[in-house]
């Protein structure tokens, strides 16, 4: 990757068993396995609820993010770092085999 690369999400999709789909700003696409943080007890936790987990996701600050009050606050949101995000394997777009 070179170095003056910053990966950017621009848009994150929800998949089975806490797996998160997220579009980066170079056109890839990135299968996130988040089950272990949020099977975990940490602040992950609070995912657990299939319904929270779906329902609350989307991008902010170029990351994943789930918006757990509603009101894109960043400093209230939980948020995965977009270069963790990034070392996730590339995969085909989820959406367009659904389509």
């Amino acid at each position: 990757m070179d170095p003056r690369f910053f990966p950017e999400v621009l848009q994150a999709v929800p998949g089975e068993n806490y797996i998160v789909y997220a579009y980066f700003n170079d056109g890839t696409v990135r299968r996130y396995d988040a089950s272990a943080l949020v099977m975990g007890t940490g602040v992950f936790a609070r995912l657990r609820d299939r319904q929270v987990f779906v329902d609350t996701i989307t991008v902010i600050n170029g990351s994943v993010a789930w918006d757990l009050e509603g009101n894109r606050d960043a400093t209230k949101c939980i948020d995965i770092d977009p270069f963790v995000l990034y070392e996730a394997p590339v995969v085909k777009d989820p959406l367009e085999e659904s389509a």
